[in-house]
C-alpha cells in the first residue's frame, strides 16, 4: 500500500526523525527546490537537554515540545507524517511505514539513540530511563508516588527504599538529574511530605569511569564532583551496577536498597530494519562518509547520534551530542541545495564549540575551546545557551518564568501524579 503523499515535479528527500538532525536539516532544506517529507512517531520536537527538569517538577512537558507541524507552517514544500518506519528498501528507494509505502529520491535517517541497558534486561525492565517526554513524566510520577506510599509504610527499611533514589551514569544527564534531586530534597519534598524524615534520604551517583562528564575537562570534573559532594550526593566512581530487581541495586561488592533507579548510563542507536548490517558500527552506528552519506549508497545519508564519521581529530567517531547532529544537518542540506546547481559536495568538519552541564542553583561547569569556566557565571552560560536553543518564543518565555519563579521562590507546583488510572502498577 503506498502512503498519500502529494506527488511533484521535485525531487522528494525523506527525512526520518524530527530531532535535532532531522529538524534542522529539514528547516534548511526548505529553502531549496525540494519536496520534503518528515516522518516522525510523535508529532512534536522534544528539548532532549532539559528531561531531567520535567522528571524533576521543574518544567511542564508542553514547555520543551514544539509542534512539528507549526514549525512549517509557510513551507508549501514540507509534508509532515505521523508514521513509525518499519524497513528501508535501499535498492528500490523506498520506506515502508505503517501508514504505507513512500519512495524516495535521498533519504535521510535521523532516529537517533535510545537507552543502552547493555544487555541487562532485568534492569531495563526495572529500572527508568530519560529518553523521551514520557520517559521523563514517568521518573516524575515514580517519585512522587513512592513518598505517597513511604507514607503508609511503617517498616522503617521499607520506607528507606521508597525515599531513596540511585542515578546510573555520570554524563551531564546523570550530573543534572543528581543534583536537582539534592535541591529538592533540601528545598521542597519536606514541604510537601512533612511526615517523612529526609534527612534520611539517599541520593547515590554511580559511574563506572573514574571521572564524571567524561567529555569535558579534567578541571570541569573535579568541580561538578566537588559541587554534588557539597549537595549531599554520594557520588561513587568506577562503581558497576550488575544488576537491579527494583528494590535492590546489585553492585560489585556491596548493594543499595532503592525503588527507583534513574539509568543515565550510555546509548546505543536506533536500529533501522533494511540497513545493510556490513555499514552498523559499535553502537549500531551507520558509518557515513564526510557527506553524511551512507556506505555502499549514492542517495541515503544519516545524521547525528545514528552516524558513525570520522575526522583527523575524532577517530573515533564524533561525540552523540547535538551540537554534531544540527551541523552535520546545516552541511548536509547546503550540498543537496547544491546538487540543484552542479555544485560539489563539502565535506563536513565539526566545530566544537563547547561542553556544558549544570549542577544545581548557580553551579555549572562550562568548557570553551579557549576556555574553562564554574561557577556562578557557568550557570548563567548555561541558562542563556538552553533559553535560546528552545524552539518555538513561547516555550522560551515560559520556561523563563519557570526558572525565575523557581529562583525566586525555591519551589516549583509542577507536583503532579499524571497517569492512567485504570493502568495496572
Amino acid at each position: 500500500m503506498k502512503a498519500k503523499v502529494p506527488i511533484t515535479s521535485q525531487k522528494r528527500v525523506v527525512v526520518i526523525g524530527g530531532g535535532f538532525g532531522g529538524l534542522k536539516f529539514a528547516r534548511k532544506l526548505a529553502k531549496y527546490d525540494f519536496q520534503v517529507v518528515l516522518l516522525d512517531k510523535i508529532n512534536y520536537h522534544q528539548f532532549q537537554p532539559l528531561f531531567y527538569q520535567v522528571a524533576t517538577a521543574g518544567l511542564e512537558p508542553s514547555a520543551i515540545s514544539f509542534p512539528l507541524r507549526k514549525v512549517f507552517h509557510k513551507q508549501d514544500n514540507v509534508v509532515i507524517r505521523l508514521a513509525e518506519v518499519t524497513s528501508v528498501n535501499t535498492k528500490e528507494s523506498f520506506v515502508v511505514t505503517d501508514i504505507g509505502e513512500i519512495s524516495y529520491d535521498y533519504l535521510v535517517v535521523a532516529i537517533g539513540a535510545d537507552t543502552n541497558f547493555f544487555g541487562n534486561e532485568k534492569i531495563k525492565s526495572n529500572s527508568l530511563p530519560m529518553k523521551s517526554t514520557v520517559e521523563a513524566l514517568n521518573i516524575r510520577n515514580r517519585i512522587l508516588q513512592n513518598y505517597e506510599e513511604a507514607l503508609s509504610i511503617e517498616d522503617a527499611a521499607d520506607q528507606q527504599a521508597h525515599m531513596n533514589i540511585v542515578v546510573v551514569g555520570g554524563g551531564p544527564t546523570g550530573v543534572e538529574v543528581a543534583g536537582t534531586l539534592a535541591e529538592m530534597r533540601k528545598n521542597i519534598l519536606p514541604k510537601d511530605f512533612p511526615e517523612l524524615k529526609f534527612e534520611r534520604m539517599q541520593i547515590y551517583l554511580l559511574e563506572a569511569s573514574p571521572k564524571l562528564l567524561n567529555g569535558l575537562s579534567q578541571k570541569s570534573s573535579e568541580k561538578s564532583k566537588e559541587y554534588l559532594d557539597k549537595l549531599g550526593v554520594n557520588v561513587r566512581l568506577e562503581t558497576r551496577v550488575k544488576d537491579y530487581d527494583g528494590n535492590t541495586v546489585f553492585l560489585e561488592n556491596s548493594q543499595i536498597q532503592a525503588r527507583t533507579l534513574i539509568w543515565a548510563a550510555g546509548v546505543i542507536g536506533n536500529k533501522l530494519e533494511g540497513i545493510p548490517a556490513d555499514v552498523l558500527v559499535r553502537g549500531n552506528r551507520i558509518k557515513v562518509d564526510r557527506f553524511n552519506k551512507m556506505e555502499g549508497s549514492e542517495n541515503v545519508f544519516a545524521l547525528g547520534d545514528v552516524c558513525f564519521m570520522t575526522e583527523e581529530k575524532f577517530p573515533n567517531g564524533h561525540p552523540q551530542v547535538a551540537q554534531v547532529a544540527m551541523q552535520q544537518a546545516e552541511n548536509l542540506a547546503r550540498n543537496l541545495g547544491g546538487i540543484l546547481k552542479n555544485e560539489d559536495m563539502k565535506p563536513f568538519t565539526y566545530r566544537d564549540l563547547g561542553s556544558m552541564a549544570t549542577v544545581g542553583r548557580n553551579l555549572a561547569v562550562v568548557d570553551f575551546p579557549f576556555m574553562k569556566i564554574q561557577g556562578f557565571f557557568a550557570w548563567l552560560i548555561w541558562m542563556f545557551v538552553h533559553l535560546m536553543s528552545i524552539v518555538g518564543a513561547k516555550n522560551r518565555v515560559l520556561i523563563f518564568i519557570n526558572w525565575a519563579w523557581n529562583y525566586i521562590t525555591y519551589d516549583q507546583s509542577l507536583r503532579l501524579i499524571i497517569k492512567d488510572p485504570k493502568k495496572k502498577k
